[in-house]
């Protein structure tokens, strides 16, 4: 069982009022997966959205770098969908760019990436829909 990130709706809140330019690790080109329509649908409330993925050169109109250290500026958020097992090299990647946020999507946890993430000084959220938060909290 997934643990709680522990976070209270008005802190949830914040993170979305306090961010501009996410970062989407593992962003689809397949419009059917939540790892498309969840940034798509961001990118739609005057979210910046940059999408990470080796595999692509672009997606829905948006440049796609292959890593995190590739995207130039501030991030405020990294929002992941990859793989629990992934997600530490994911973060210590992101860790480098100093976002405020790392957001691993629904599902995805791993104790060592929240753990460095922490050690780090940066907010780590976890097992949830960035969408489906916003949905709730913004209605």
């Amino acid at each position: 069982m997934i643990p709680s990130d522990g976070y209270t709706d008005d802190e949830i809140r914040d993170i979305f009022l306090n961010s501009r330019r996410i970062v989407v690790v593992g962003m689809s080109r397949n419009p059917d997966k939540p790892a498309h329509y969840v940034p798509m649908y961001l990118k739609e409330r005057g979210y910046e959205i940059i999408p990470v993925n080796p595999m692509a050169d672009e997606i829905a109109g948006l440049k796609v770098y292959k890593s995190i250290l590739d995207v130039e500026g501030d991030i405020d958020v990294v929002d992941v969908f990859r793989p629990s097992e992934e997600v530490p090299k994911v973060v210590r990647e992101a860790i480098k760019k100093n976002p405020k946020v790392i957001w691993l999507q629904e599902g995805i946890y791993h104790p060592e990436a929240v753990e460095l993430a922490h050690e780090a000084g940066i907010k780590i959220v976890w097992n949830r829909c960035m969408m489906r938060e916003h949905k709730r909290l913004f209605r």
